[in-house]
């Protein structure tokens, strides 16, 4: 039997930052129970300047289609919260 889209599983991006942000992103996330990837880990943090695609220093969290919807919702409180407590320390 063919396997269908709904049964792909696939790697997705939910996140892209400086390597200690993905780090605490991914760390939230593994506390959801979703696991989660790093990509670009070490070239973000040794070269930088390298990194194609998200900027220098990025580092992606990627996460299973199948977790991504409750991976959004972690990624966007985290989001939200950061925003929040910088807007409080201004």
């Amino acid at each position: 039997m063919k396997p269908t889209k709904k049964d792909t599983i696939f790697p997705v991006e939910v996140f892209s930052g400086t390597g200690w942000e993905a780090e605490l992103v991914k760390s939230l996330l593994e506390n959801a129970e979703i696991e989660a990837f790093l990509i670009d880990e070490n070239t973000g943090t040794l070269a930088p300047w390298y990194t194609a695609g998200g900027g220098a220093g990025s580092v992606k969290v990627t996460v299973s289609n199948l977790d991504l919807e409750k991976a959004k919702s972690v990624v966007s409180d985290y989001e939200e919260n950061i925003h929040k407590n910088n807007e409080e320390s201004l």
